[in-house]
């Protein structure tokens, strides 16, 4: 167990990771973002396919291909964030806000969960599983629930 003292520090190191990975996609900075995960990390994102591992993940590339579908830099909120840690293994849990202009015109604001689990490797927490949806309606429509706000 993580003694008293020791428990600021790794969660300000998992802070850190989490600021990091806003501020890299609101700059569609995917060097940055792509730092904060661990090589053998598992992937659940709002994208298909259903779950991305080392085989079969887009990388650096398959960010700099999504941030090239917006216009300007991306805007990124986070609310309601908790962590939970213990030793070398830690997890958060949050609402997000996605904001951006397609270069469509398409205009994205769209809140979704995330969570984040974190490992402590070689002294530096890492992103090793991340999962991230949103509800949808159970009136039989199957639609996202892409309009539900906090």
């Amino acid at each position: 167990m993580a003694t008293a003292a020791a428990r600021p520090n790794n969660e300000a190191g998992i802070s850190k990771v989490i600021e990091t990975l806003g501020n890299g996609l609101r700059a569609k900075n995917a060097d940055a973002v792509m730092s904060l995960y661990a090589a053998d990390s598992v992937v659940f994102v709002l994208a298909p396919p259903l779950q991305y591992t080392q085989e079969n993940s887009p990388g650096k590339k398959g960010f700099e291909d999504w941030f090239a579908t917006f216009e300007g830099p991306l805007g990124y909120e986070i609310r309601d964030l908790k962590i939970d840690l213990q030793n070398e293994i830690g997890f958060s849990h949050n609402l997000s806000h996605l904001t951006g202009t397609k270069t469509t015109g398409e205009k994205v604001d769209l809140w979704y969960r995330e969570t984040l689990c974190f490992h402590q490797i070689d002294g530096q927490w890492k992103i090793v599983h991340q999962h991230e949806s949103v509800p949808f309606y159970m009136d039989g429509s199957g639609k996202a629930a892409l309009d539900l706000k906090p």
